[in-house]
This record gives structure tokens, C-alpha cells and sequence, in this order.
């Protein structure tokens, strides 16, 4: 199979979403669950998507849409398109599946595929994280990464536009 096709059958849809995540039950697997926009990766997405995968057996990536990510971050946002952004996500040996989400939350998906774990970087209250209630109630944990610091999309947009 040519690599590109194995790439793009870890971009999943909804429909595929479920049954994905019933043959990981199935397997007694460990689901780890995780969300953003991903849009220029960098040292800090690569080590905080290493240790969210090391929680586990399969880390599921939500990746925001490019709607999303304007309303998130504004009109500048992304800098790379969502196809762009969910093949480069997909490339990564750590995560398992991608899948891209429209809502301004990942509320969603963490409800259809209740992850064993809900992983967020930065300093998140994990009261604050969206699905954390919902994960909490069935047995679930929830778990914050702490942040690399100098490392974010937002620091190398400035130094892009700065020449540096």
C-alpha cells in the first residue's frame, strides 16, 4: 500500500469513528483523546502528542476545522489549510486516528468515543476542560500536560513576520 493511502485511512470521519472505537474495546485497548488546531507543528505539539500517547494503547486526535480555527484564533488563522493539517497529524506514529471536527468544541466526539483519558496541554484547570465532567463521570481520567516554554504556533507566526 502506498504510504500516502496509509495516512489518509487514519483521517476518519464520524461514521468510522464508532466502530473504530468499538474494535479498540473490543481489544482492551486504552483510549487517549486529545484536541486543537495543530496548525503549524512544532517541538512543543510533538512532545506534548508523545506523552499523551504514552497513557495508552490508541491516542485519537481531534484536529479543529478551518471555520473553527478563525473563530478561535481569528481570520489570519490557520496558516494551513485542515487537509494540510490532518495529513501532517496523521503522519506521526503516536497518533492512531485524526479526525476533523466543525464545532467550536470537541464536545462531540469526547461523548461518542469516551475516552479512557482526555489529555489538554498548558495550564487548563482540568474543571475547565471541555468534556472533563463528562470523562470524570464514568471512570475516566483527565490529565494536562504542562507547555514547553518558547515553543507555540503563535511565536513562530511572530518571528515569521518579524524576519527573524
Amino acid at each position: 500500500m502506498e504510504y500516502l493511502q496509509i495516512l489518509q485511512n487514519k483521517i476518519i470521519d464520524k461514521n468510522y469513528l464508532s466502530k473504530l472505537v468499538e474494535n479498540y474495546r473490543l481489544k482492551n485497548q486504552t483510549i487517549v483523546f486529545t484536541n486543537g488546531c495543530f496548525d503549524l507543528l512544532h517541538r512543543g505539539h510533538v512532545t506534548y502528542l508523545a506523552q499523551a500517547a504514552s497513557l495508552g494503547n490508541r491516542l485519537i486526535v481531534g484536529v479543529n476545522s478551518d471555520r473553527s480555527v478563525q473563530k478561535l484564533k481569528g481570520l489570519h488563522r490557520p496558516i494551513q489549510d485542515e487537509t494540510t493539517r490532518t495529513l501532517i497529524m496523521a503522519s506521526m506514529h503516536v497518533v492512531s486516528a485524526v479526525i476533523l471536527f466543525e464545532e467550536d468544541t470537541p464536545l462531540d466526539l469526547i461523548t461518542l468515543i469516551q475516552p479512557d483519558f482526555l489529555v489538554k496541554g498548558g495550564d487548563w484547570e482540568p474543571s475547565k476542560i471541555v468534556g472533563a465532567n463528562e470523562v470524570l463521570s464514568y471512570g475516566g481520567q483527565v490529565k494536562v500536560i504542562p507547555f514547553i516554554d518558547g515553543f507555540s504556533t503563535t511565536n513562530i507566526e511572530t518571528k515569521i513576520k518579524q524576519g527573524a
